[in-house]
Order: C-alpha cells, then structure tokens, then sequence
C-alpha cells in the first residue's frame, strides 16, 4: 500500500508540509512552475535550498504582490517580542499589511482556480475547518468570521499547494506522528494567546499532540487543518519501505532540526490504533438498539456489534460494543449517550493489524461487478461486493449463489 508517513516533531504549517511533500517528486522544480500558473491573485512561489543543523532540505516562500511575508514578520519582530517565537506559517501578522478576508473571498478565489474538483474540495474542506475553529473560539458565525491569521492569498498558496501535492502523490494511507505544538505564548491580531493558539488547539482535539521546550508556536491553524483534513491516522512510522524522503524547512534556528519530514513508500501490511467502547444495557427493546447501531455507525464508527450478557438483578442484558479510529471517539461517543439509555461507557485503546485493502471494478456477463481484493502479511484475497450481487439478484430472480455462478463463467 503506497503510504506516506509525516514526522511532525517540530510541529507542522503550510510553508513546511509543501516543501517537504515537493522534495517527493521527481522533477519539484516542474511542479513550482505548475503552482505559478494557478493565478492565484498576486501569488508567486519560490522554492529554495536550505539547511537544519546539518540537514539539507527544501524552503517554500509564497511572495504576495512582491512581497515575502517571513520578511515582513522579521521587521516586526521588534515590536511584538518574537525572539523566542517559531514562525512557520505567516498567520499572526497579515493584520499589518493585508485586508481580512472571509470564507465567501476564498471560496470565490477558490472556484477561479484550474484544479480538479477533488483538489477544490479538499482546498475548501481544509478551509471549513480552520472557519469551524474561528467560528468556535470568537463565538460568531462562520458567514461573519475574518480570517486574520489565516485568510490571506500566502495561506491560499499553502492550502492549494499542499493539496494539489496530496492529489500527485496519491497516498493511499497517510500516517503522522503526534504533533508537536510547542508552549508559550503567540501574539496574533486580538493579543497575546497560549500555545497552541485556540484555533490550533480546536482543530486538534482527538489527535495525539504535546508541548515541550520549545518556546513558541511549532504548529500553526493552517498545519493543523491540513494534517486533520488528510492524515488518516496517527501514531509511529509504519513498517515500509521507503521510496523518498523530503525536508521542508521552517525560518527559525532551533538546536533540534525545524523541519517537517515526509517519507513515502510501500507497506504490504500495517497496524493502527482503534478505540473500542463499550456499555452494557437492560432496559432497550431490539428496536431501540437496532436504531442506535444505524446512528453509531453514521457517527464514524467502524463496526458496532452486540452480544447477550447477564446483569445484576439477574437481568439479561446486552453488551453493544463500537469500534472506532481516535479521531472520531468524541463523535462516536456522542452518539453513543444520544441514542442508549447508558449513562456511561468504556473505553480501551487497542492497536490492530490490517491488509491493504483495495476495490476495482470487474467486467463480467451480467456487467460491471466491484471486486474487493485484500493483501499483506504473505496473505492475497478477493470477494464480489455483496451490495453489486444483491442487486443483480434482485433484478434477476436468482439467488446469491446463482449469481456467483454466472458472473464466474468465462
């Protein structure tokens, strides 16, 4: 399964996921070109060799009607007591020279580009996060929030880039390391804030993040949507065999190296985390449970499933146990006490083992068929997707076995 693994030890932004994803390709410089042909109003980007505590690796600028904005932030700095602070992105000084944008400008920005529809979703899905974290910190609207920190045309360039590298590469998993965040303080628009900045923090919530000694802000609003938006999991590097490795650097000098590092391969098998939860009840009908497994598995679980159990009171009861990835515990969690008379669960963290898991269509007699076909682990499989050949049963008065048969004939 081709994976790319992010090494989010610094933290992450949009400047540094770019430049590292571009050291992936095989001609980056071609692909810098590409970005410059978006026309992205006023935009221009740059890539650069640059160097970390003796590590080489790649720079993206995003220059804005000329300017750098990691220049303009420097000739601040004077004013805003940034000396310990970590500028990865460009968010927490656009209220100096930039107008502030809303989600209307950058959806209309956005709906302009010549991207494909997979890449304007994702642009946009990036988006609606980082408007969903201001919307909830500032207590407004999403149709009425400013983008001060993160809505200019350099943060546009980022999203855009890191998504339209997201769409070249392909991954079919897409795996990071907790996040490091840092500590401290961040001067933004509306004042001195904690690091990680409530945004930050906001779109985080049910990824694995830690501060540490690094005084000031590793991971920006912008990184963090991007992470939460594509990463399908987080924990340690997979077993894999690495094909290429990227650097993308940040601005700042740190004794431990200020990059973001990516590392694409292939890995035949691998494991991830899961949450399991669990609750027992006594007093539901089946057509109650019934409900509330359709509403769990509509809330990101990945299986949900019963057993009969005895209770106190010698009452049979049921177990109903959901299974589901750490970044839709909450959600799952929520569904759980909505839908169940509970008034309390159990939770487990459990790592598991998985194939690489693939679908494709198939043609055959009774026309196109998918076919689901597994492998890894010295293990190679395929089935029909049951929904196709219920279908074709249905529309044909045969049974499932029939079916089988008659798409089988050569």
């Amino acid at each position: 399964m081709k994976t790319l693994y992010l090494d989010c030890g610094m933290g992450a932004a949009g400047d540094m996921l770019s430049a590292a994803l571009l050291e992936l390709l095989p001609d980056p410089e071609g692909f810098v070109r590409e970005l410059n042909a978006l026309g992205i109003p006023g935009v221009r980007f740059e890539r650069s060799a640059a160097e970390k505590c003796g590590i080489t690796g790649s720079h993206m600028t995003v220059r804005v009607n000329g300017v750098d904005e990691a220049e303009l932030m420097e000739a601040h700095e004077h004013h805003h007591d940034h000396a310990h602070e970590h500028h990865h992105d460009h968010e927490h000084e656009h209220e100096h020279h930039h107008h502030h944008s809303g989600m209307a400008d950058i959806e209309r920005v956005v709906a302009a580009l010549p991207v494909s529809e997979k890449a304007r979703e994702d642009i946009l899905a990036v988006y609606g996060l980082i408007a969903a974290a201001e919307s909830h910190v500032h207590g407004h609207p999403v149709p009425e929030i400013h983008f001060h920190e993160v809505g200019t045309m350099d943060a546009v360039a980022d999203v855009t880039a890191v998504c339209l590298l997201m769409e070249r590469l392909a991954p079919a998993e897409v795996v990071a390391s907790p996040v490091h965040v840092g500590s401290g303080t961040v001067r933004c628009a509306h004042g001195v804030l904690p690091v990680p900045a409530p945004a930050t923090a906001w779109i985080l919530r049910g990824v694995p993040i830690y501060g540490g000694e690094v005084s000031g802000e590793l991971c920006t609003p912008t990184g963090a949507a991007l992470l939460k938006h594509f990463v399908t999991r987080f924990g340690p590097m997979p077993p894999m065999a690495v094909e290429a490795i990227g650097y993308g650097m940040g601005h700042k000098d740190f004794p431990q190296a200020n990059c973001v590092r990516a590392m694409l391969g292939e890995a035949a098998g691998t494991s991830d985390s899961v949450y399991e939860l669990s609750l027992n009840v006594d007093d539901m009908t089946a057509e109650e449970i019934g409900f509330a497994m359709e509403r769990i598995f509509e809330a990101g679980a990945l299986d949900v499933y019963t057993a009969p159990i005895g209770m106190k009171k010698n009452r049979p009861g049921v177990l109903l146990r959901a299974m589901c990835a750490p970044e839709r515990r909450e959600n799952v969690a929520a569904a759980i006490f909505r839908h169940t008379s509970t008034i309390g669960l159990r939770e487990a963290r459990m790592e598991r083992r998985v194939l690489r898991r693939e679908t494709a269509a198939r043609e055959t007699p009774l026309g196109p068929v998918r076919v689901k076909r597994v492998s890894g682990f010295g293990v190679e499989r395929e089935k029909y997707e049951y929904d196709d050949l219920a279908r074709i049963a249905r529309e044909q008065g045969l049974s499932l076995a029939q079916i089988r048969q008659k798409i089988e004939e050569k």
